[in-house]
């Protein structure tokens, strides 16, 4: 592609500094290394997004920025933690407003990659919640990623300046990162050589 790849990050908690937050913006550095831009959503700003509301068009600043990012973005990285089983109301609430992309040129996340992390207090939680995020991938239309990110808050996989200290959440972090910036030129290319032969 000849621009570099632009990948949007989704998640966190209220909680500045947490495990989601520190994987995701993991995961983004990955993207970047490989060449990409980024924009991070992170606790703090999803915070600031209303309940979703489809039949009130008002939109806070935050909730426009969000929906312009998404509209331009060429992949996406995703992290929620488990919240009794599942993904939190924060970031679902985030990932409902991409309904207002509903009819842009490109609904949702149509035809771009999408990396999921969960992070959580145990394993069950984790497993249980990076399904629950492939599955509202779909929803949205995107691709999720082939590799997910599952991490174990109770093993301690971060250091205290932040970075990650776990040999196999940092090779999983790098990789969706990795893999996300990987479909959006894959993506890029198949377009450019469909406008060559209808050219």
């Amino acid at each position: 592609m000849t621009t570099a790849p632009h990948i949007v990050g989704i998640g966190g908690t209220t909680r500045v500094g947490s495990s989601t937050e520190r994987a995701l913006l993991a995961a983004l550095e990955s993207a970047r290394s490989r060449g990409a831009t980024t924009t991070a959503f992170l606790g703090a700003d999803l915070a600031q997004m209303p309940m979703y509301a489809p039949e009130d068009p008002a939109r806070t600043e935050t909730a426009e920025r969000f929906c312009a990012e998404v509209a331009r973005a060429d992949g996406f990285i995703i992290a929620s933690p488990a919240y009794h089983g599942g993904v939190s109301g924060l970031v679902k609430n985030a990932l409902d407003y991409v309904e207002d992309l509903r009819e842009a040129e490109r609904p949702y996340f149509d035809g771009r990659a999408v990396g999921c992390i969960a992070t959580g207090a145990g394993w069950q939680g984790v497993v249980v919640t990076l399904g629950a995020l492939r599955a509202i991938t779909h929803s949205l239309r995107g691709w999720p990623t082939p590799l997910g990110a599952g991490c174990n808050s109770l093993e301690k996989p971060f250091g205290p300046d932040g970075t990650v200290t776990d040999e196999k959440l940092a090779w999983q972090l790098e990789t969706v990162g990795a893999e996300v910036v990987q479909f959006a030129r894959a993506q890029a290319a198949a377009a450019a050589s469909v406008e060559l032969v209808t050219a």
